[in-house]
């Protein structure tokens, strides 16, 4: 017997979309089936998608939560039809770098969350003697910078701190790749050309070249982070051919927002590694599309609006993240939708091929033995951007005016509207 019966004439599942109904008993998908069944909603032409799983938020909670907090980041999430986070080490405090740190986070979550919440490790100078019991708690994998950070209480790795790390615990490192030899001191200035200028994309092509080599010689798994210079890609794509466990990922703002079309003052759209020019965008496309580029995720990374410096329009002082949590959804369709894309491929990016990275299998698929995570979208409708109509705390965000397709309806956690996150870890 089903819980609950969903019908749709466009349900996206790994066979493709189809029309169907999908059967829920005890938060798992038990079913999915003929249209004609009897259902309990019927969806229409509104697509039942599986829920996205979003692998790089930094909620920032506990320490910095005037900046974001588990509360209205997994609520943000929820409402974007994003139904698992993996949150990020830094910018909390304490940052999540000992199975201690990693329980006062949790204990900072408890009650909170809206959608499951899994976290990150960090590797810092240090504490690789923390890295195994880090691990063994339950930590999806260790994040790393080779660059400033951009916190003092997350310091970055040198070439040799890195393939000690990746020495100590067989997991998955993910990597800020930025080598700080090639970046330089941004001068204060509201023109975006000048902060683009401090952060050339050779900086990101010698860091990926310091992490492969890492990974190479230690046998272990990289994953680049947010890559933003697509002139990396041939990197990548040849260790991966030379047998390199080696993979990336990018975000929204990469894929769809213009350097060349950036104001001057414009600072919510400062993010590191920068948004880069359309061409730079359409290899990234073209990777995306090949498999090169795993997945797409956000990078949710906000602040309070004083460190944005909208006050001055100062890119060199302001704050570098975009909140983006709520909106990557809507924002990659309309994009992709533009570019000849369907719907199964947006879902393959945001949802299964990050719950596939991270090991969750059950996860990111409309699938029978899959957690019920489901998503009632409108990929005809449109919306305007009202940063005062997000969930995330502070409503900051570059797509702020911008007319977007496609509108969450709905979201069923393990097959249940509503608050009900659990914490994930590794195992599950």
């Amino acid at each position: 017997m089903a819980d609950l019966v969903l019908r749709s004439r466009r349900v996206v599942t790994p066979a493709g979309v189809v029309p169907a109904t999908v059967s829920v008993a005890g938060g798992k998908i038990v079913a999915v089936g003929p249209i004609d069944v009897a259902a309990d909603v019927d969806l229409g032409d509104t697509a039942l998608l599986p829920g996205l799983v979003d692998t790089h938020v930094h909620v920032n909670e506990p320490g910095r939560t005037e900046w974001e907090g588990f509360a209205t980041a997994t609520r943000a999430a929820a409402a974007g039809g994003v139904t698992t986070i993996i949150d990020m080490p830094l910018n909390s405090l304490p940052p999540t770098v000992s199975p201690a740190a990693l329980k006062i986070k949790q204990e900072a979550a408890r009650g909170q969350i809206q959608v499951d919440v899994g976290f990150w490790g960090g590797a810092v100078p240090g504490n690789a003697g923390e890295l195994p019991a880090l691990h063994a708690a339950g930590v999806f994998g260790f994040k790393a910078f080779l660059a400033d950070s951009g916190v003092p209480e997350f310091p970055p790795l040198s070439p040799a701190e890195l393939a000690t790390a990746l020495a100590t615990v067989d997991a998955l490192f993910v990597v800020h790749a930025e080598d700080p030899d090639h970046l330089h001191d941004a001068v204060p200035s509201a023109a975006y050309t000048d902060f683009l200028a401090s952060r050339p994309a050779e900086a990101e092509h010698a860091a990926i070249a310091t992490a492969i080599s890492a990974a190479r010689a230690a046998g272990r798994r990289v994953h680049i982070l947010h890559l933003s210079a697509a002139g990396a890609l041939p990197l990548i794509a040849a260790a991966k051919a030379d047998g390199v466990r080696v993979s990336a990922e990018t975000c929204p703002h990469y894929l769809t927002l213009d350097a060349d079309s950036i104001p001057d003052g414009a600072t919510e759209f400062k993010c590191c590694p920068p948004i880069r020019d359309a061409a730079n965008a359409d290899q990234l496309w073209q990777a995306l599309a090949d498999g090169l580029i795993t997945c797409v995720v956000s990078d949710h990374s906000p602040c309070t609006p004083e460190l944005k410096r909208q006050d001055t329009g100062d890119f060199a002082a302001a704050w570098g993240g975009i909140a983006s949590v709520q909106l990557g959804l809507p924002v990659i369709w309309t994009a992709a939708r533009e570019r000849g894309y369907s719907l199964a491929d947006v879902v393959d990016w945001m949802a299964r091929r990050p719950a596939d990275l991270v090991g969750l299998t059950g996860k990111g698929r409309i699938e029978v033995g899959a957690d019920a995570d489901l998503v009632a979208f409108d990929p005809e409708d449109t919306f305007t951007v009202d940063p005062h109509s997000l969930h995330h705390k502070n409503p900051v965000t570059p797509y702020a005016g911008k007319v977007l397709h496609g509108v969450v309806r709905r979201t069923w956690l393990r097959g249940v509207p509503g608050n009900d996150g659990r914490f994930l870890t590794r195992e599950d």
